[in-house]
């Protein structure tokens, strides 16, 4: 990926296979960052142990959908404690306040504002296989790291409303968000994987130069 990239035209001066102040940069090298986050967030009660996979959130009955996030976890385990996790796989889900408006202003899309309870609910910070979520990983990266403006796609931000949870929550400062349009073909239909998008590899391989890529989008 980072070879197709580099092709494409960026440039990074810090970052994997560069280097910087803040390595490692391989999250595969940072789980003890992201556990000592979950160890706070527990002690603090900010999360709860759950066993229900996501076919079990489909099932029930009372969960809405919150359009293309997915589904808005209905509470079930809310009432779980550590010491109850007896021979059982469970994962770690964040507790939001219902009825809660998480604000900020995006560099983009400008004043935004979303309810908990209603545009998300309780989200899964750490995994059953032992896996932090992207939700904590981000973080606990972005604060260690110093970042002071993350720019990244728009359907991303709903997820921006948990992660200031989470800042807040682990006493940590947020950078500044600028989310943009996604690339979408010809249907205006966004590229990924799963509708068989052409990656950056498929198209160099095929003679495509990435000065017309570029012209194209």
């Amino acid at each position: 990926m980072m070879e197709d990239l580099k092709w494409f035209g960026f440039e990074w001066q810090e970052g994997p296979n560069v280097g910087g102040p803040f390595a490692p940069y391989e999250q595969s090298r940072r789980v003890h960052l992201y556990r000592a986050a979950l160890e706070k967030l527990i002690t603090a009660g900010c999360v709860y142990p759950c066993t229900c996979s996501r076919k079990d959130i489909q099932q029930a009955a009372q969960a809405p959908h919150a359009g293309d996030d997915g589904l808005i976890y209905p509470g079930t385990c809310r009432g779980n404690r550590q010491s109850q996790m007896v021979n059982c796989r469970f994962s770690w889900r964040f507790l939001v306040r219902d009825g809660e408006a998480v604000s900020f202003n995006d560099g983009s899309f400008g004043p935004q504002t979303f309810i908990a309870g209603k545009d998300f609910g309780d989200f899964v910070i750490w995994r059953h296989d032992g896996v932090p979520s992207y939700q904590l990983a981000v973080v606990v990266d972005d604060a260690a790291m110093r970042i002071t403006e993350v720019v990244r796609g728009a359907d991303l931000l709903v997820s921006t409303a948990r992660q200031l949870l989470l800042y807040r929550a682990l006493d940590m400062a947020p950078p500044a968000f600028f989310h943009c349009p996604l690339v979408t073909d010809e249907t205006g239909e966004r590229l990924a994987k799963r509708h068989d998008s052409l990656s950056l590899r498929t198209l160099r391989e095929s003679g495509k130069t990435p000065e017309e890529i570029r012209a194209g989008w």
